[in-house]
């Protein structure tokens, strides 16, 4: 997003502060893109649509604490998501679920200067579910998200050189087990 368009998301959340019928533009804006970042870590359609809902309630009533800090406000709610996953699991007490989804595999593929053929993107799928989660999560942020490492390092609570170190070596376990070479902009 371009520093105007956060700017103007801003306005919305400043009006969503006295009027709650305004969150709802900002609810409708981003329901989907959150819903589907739960949905990967937790691979559940019902657990995901609870946990999304989750996540706006809290929006919603955390709003008046909310820092305008000149990232989206996209970046908050991926915070907020990403607490109420880990939420979850703490409380059920079972391993963290990372699903990869093969479309959004294949677009990082494309951004590759090689040529895949299918045996070695179904090769890549699995090796990527045996990566950390800490480097799916980097990845899955940058690559499938397209959040920049300023807006990473807010929603993992971490600063930007960490985003970018872990993420760098996330692309270099990719890198040395298929010779990806990823193109991303700083």
């Amino acid at each position: 997003m371009s520093e105007a368009e956060i700017r103007q998301e801003n306005e919305i959340v400043e009006r969503s502060r006295k009027d709650i019928r305004a969150f709802g533009e900002l609810y409708e804006k981003y329901f989907d893109r959150i819903y589907y970042y739960i949905l990967r870590q937790t691979d559940d359609e019902e657990i995901a649509g609870d946990l999304c809902s989750q996540t706006f309630v809290n929006a919603l009533n955390h709003l008046p604490k909310y820092e305008y800090r000149g990232l989206p406000f996209s970046a908050w709610l991926y915070r907020i998501a990403g607490n109420e996953v880990n939420k979850y699991y703490r409380k059920k007490k079972v391993t963290k679920v990372f699903s990869i989804e093969e479309i959004k595999v294949r677009e990082l593929v494309e951004r590759s200067d090689d040529t895949w053929d299918e045996d070695l993107i179904r090769k890549l799928l699995e090796f990527m579910k045996d990566l950390p989660t800490d480097m799916l999560q980097v990845l899955e942020l940058r690559f499938f998200e397209d959040k920049d490492f300023k807006e990473i390092a807010y929603i993992l609570e971490m600063t930007e050189s960490g985003a970018k170190m872990r993420t760098y070596r996330a692309l270099d376990k990719l890198r040395k087990n298929f010779h990806i070479k990823v193109k991303y902009d700083e």
